[in-house]
C-alpha cells in the first residue's frame, strides 16, 4: 500500500522534468540542432536548491532550467566563477572605474558632447560677434591712448586696460585685475552671456590660456565650476517595470540588430521578470543579507536617468549574473565591465551580513566563443569540472581547452605545470587578450535567441542513449526507490508507487527517473518534487 503525505510546505521545490532536447545553437550559428541539453520547468525552487543546481551546471532563463550535455553538444559550456576577496582587477577594469569616476566629476563629456559643444560654441559665437568686436574696439583705444601719452610700461597699459573693461567683463559674471604688466580674469561661480540671458557659458577646461596683443599676456581662468553627475544604483526585487522595458528594448534593437516584431514585452518578462526563486527576507542572524535572497533587478541611474539594469540571483553562496542591458548612448562608459566590478564589490560588501555569501558566479564560459572570453578577464576565476563537479582554477583548464572543447577538468586539478609542453603566456598578455574580445556582451550573450527555441524550435527526445562518463550501473544513480514525486498535491517516494505500474511502464519511468536523478544528482533527487501531475 503506498504511503502519501499532503503539501502543506510553502518553501519547495517542484520540477516538471523535460528531457533531452536539441537546439540549434546560439554560440556557433550550426544550421544544424547540434545544441543539446536537458531541461525542465520549475513550479517553485528554493535558493538553497538553485544553489546546488548551479553547482552541478544548470541555469535558469526564466522559469525554465538547463544544462548543456557535456559530452555532446556542439559548445561544451563551463560554468565559471570568481571568489569575490580574491579579484584582481586588470589594467582595463581599473581603467572602467576611473573614467566613470570622471564622468561623474565632470571631467569627462557624456553622450555627443563635442558635436552639442561644437553646435553651442558656433551658436554662441555668431550671436556674441557684435558686443566681442565692441570690446577689441575698447582694448585698441586705451593701446592707442597710451602710445600718444607715450605711456610704454606694461604695467601702466595693463591698469588703463583694466579701467576700461571692467563693466564689460562684469556681464560674463569674470571679474579683472592688473598684475605687474599682466592681466588675470577670474571666473565667478556663474557666468552670464549678456546676448543669451541665463545660459551658461562654457569655460575651456585648460586653466591657462595666451593672449598674444604683442606682449604675450597671460589670462588666468581660475575656480571653474564643473558639474557633477549622481550615480544611482537601486537593488529591487524582480518586476515588469516599463522604464526597464523599453530600454532592454533599445538594447536589443541597436545593440543586437533583433527586429522589432521579436523584441516584445510577453517575451521580455518570460526572460527577465518571471523567476521561480522563493523569496527569503533578511533574517539578521548573519545568515541572510539585509536585500534577502531571490532574485533582482539592479539598476543603475545617472542624474535620473536609466542607464542599465543588471538581472541577478542573490543565493546563499553567491551573486549569479543572469544579463545586462544597457543604453547604446552611454556605450563609452563600458557599462558591461562597470556592472561586473560593482557586482564583485557587492558580494564583498555584503560577506558581513552572510559570511556564507562569497562568490560571483558570471554563467556559463564557452572557450571557443569569443564573446564569452571576456568572462575569464575576471580574475582568478575557476572552471566546474563537467564529470565531478570539483572547481578547477582557469589557468589549469585554459591549456586543456585549447586542445579540446570537452575536457574532464577535475583529471588535472592537482597539476601545477599543465602548460609545460605549451608557450608561456604572460598574466599581462593574457588579461589584454580576454579584455579585448566581447567586453560589452551581456552575461549570457545568445541566451534569449537560445532559449526563445525551447518553445519553438527545440526538439525533445527521451529516446537517445546516453553517452556521458557516469553508468545508470552507479549505485547511487541507478537506486531511484528514493526520488520524491508529486502527485496531484501529494508527496510520494518512489519505492512506495512503484508496484502500482505495469511491467513496461514501470521500465520506462524508471529509466527517465534514473536520467533525472543523474542529472540533478542524488540529493536533490530525494528533496525536489518530481512532478508527474
Amino acid at each position: 500500500m503506498a504511503s502519501s503525505s499532503r503539501s502543506n510546505n510553502p518553501m519547495e521545490s517542484v520540477v516538471v522534468e523535460c528531457g533531452r532536447r536539441r537546439a540549434s545553437c546560439g554560440y556557433c550559428r550550426s544550421s544544424l540542432h547540434n545544441s543539446i541539453s536537458h531541461g525542465m520547468w520549475a513550479h517553485s525552487l528554493t535558493v538553497d536548491d538553485y544553489q546546488d543546481l548551479l553547482d552541478r551546471g544548470w541555469r535558469r532563463s526564466g522559469c525554465f532550467l538547463y544544462k548543456p550535455e557535456m559530452e555532446r553538444t556542439c559548445c561544451p559550456s563551463y560554468t565559471i566563477r570568481l571568489k569575490a576577496t580574491h579579484f584582481l582587477p586588470t589594467k582595463d577594469q581599473l581603467r572602467v572605474s576611473r573614467r566613470m569616476q570622471r564622468f561623474l566629476d565632470g571631467t569627462l563629456g557624456g553622450p555627443n558632447t563635442s558635436t552639442k559643444s561644437e553646435n553651442s560654441s558656433r551658436s554662441m559665437s555668431e550671436e556674441s560677434l557684435p558686443a566681442a568686436n565692441e570690446e577689441v574696439d575698447q582694448v585698441q583705444n586705451s593701446i592707442n591712448v597710451c602710445e600718444k601719452e607715450n605711456e610704454s610700461s606694461h604695467k601702466i597699459i595693463a591698469e588703463k586696460l583694466v579701467a576700461s573693461l571692467d563693466s564689460t567683463v562684469k556681464n560674463y559674471g569674470l571679474s579683472i585685475r592688473a598684475c605687474n604688466g599682466h592681466i588675470n580674469f577670474y571666473a565667478s561661480s556663474e557666468q552670464i552671456s549678456p546676448s543669451r540671458g541665463d545660459q551658461n557659458v562654457p569655460v575651456p577646461n585648460n586653466s591657462r590660456m595666451k593672449h598674444d596683443t604683442g606682449g604675450n599676456r597671460l589670462l588666468r581662468s581660475e575656480h571653474c565650476q564643473v558639474k557633477r553627475r549622481k550615480l544611482e544604483i537601486r537593488l529591487n526585487r524582480s518586476s515588469f517595470d516599463p522604464e526597464e522595458f523599453a530600454l532592454y528594448r533599445k538594447y536589443q534593437l541597436k545593440v543586437h540588430n533583433d527586429k522589432p516584431h521579436n523584441v516584445t514585452e510577453n517575451s521580455y518578462r518570460r526572460f527577465l521578470v518571471d523567476t521561480p526563486l522563493l523569496e527569503v527576507s533578511p533574517t539578521g542572524d548573519n545568515t541572510v543579507p539585509p536585500c534577502g535572497f531571490g532574485s533582482f533587478h539592479q539598476q543603475y541611474l545617472i542624474d535620473g536617468q536609466l542607464v542599465a539594469v543588471g538581472v541577478i540571483d542573490i543565493l546563499p553562496n553567491c551573486l549569479s549574473s543572469k544579463y545586462l542591458f544597457w543604453d547604446p548612448d552611454f556605450a563609452f562608459l563600458s557599462l558591461g565591465k562597470y556592472s561586473a566590478i560593482q557586482e564583485i564589490g557587492w558580494v564583498k560588501e555584503n560577506q558581513v551580513y552572510c559570511p556564507s555569501l562569497q562568490y560571483y558566479y558570471l554563467g556559463y564560459y564557452i572557450h571557443s566563443c569569443n564573446k564569452m572570453r571576456y568572462k575569464a578577464a575576471y580574475r582568478p576565476s575557476e572552471l566546474l569540472c563537467p564529470l565531478r563537479y570539483q572547481w578547477v582554477p582557469f589557468d589549469i583548464a585554459r591549456p586543456l581547452l585549447d586542445r579540446k572543447p570537452y575536457v574532464v577538468l577535475s583529471d588535472f586539478s592537482n597539476l601545477e605545470n599543465v602548460e609545460s609542453s605549451l608557450p608561456q603566456i604572460t598574466d599581462d598578455v593574457m588579461g589584454r587578450e580576454l579584455d579585448d574580445v566581447g567586453q560589452e556582451d551581456a552575461n549570457d550573450v545568445p541566451m534569449l535567441e537560445d532559449e526563445e527555441m525551447v518553445e519553438s524550435e527545440s526538439e525533445f527526445s527521451d529516446d537517445e542513449p546516453d553517452l556521458e562518463t557516469t553508468s545508470y550501473d552507479d549505485p547511487e544513480i541507478g537506486d531511484v526507490s528514493k526520488v520524491l514525486l508529486g502527485i496531484k498535491g501529494s508527496r510520494v517516494k518512489y519505492e512506495d508507487l512503484r508496484n502500482v505500474f505495469a511491467p513496461k511502464q514501470r521500465s520506462y519511468f524508471e529509466s527517465q527517473l534514473r536520467r533525472y536523478r543523474r542529472v540533478v544528482g542524488t540529493v536533490l533527487s530525494e528533496r525536489m518534487v518530481y512532478s508527474i501531475g
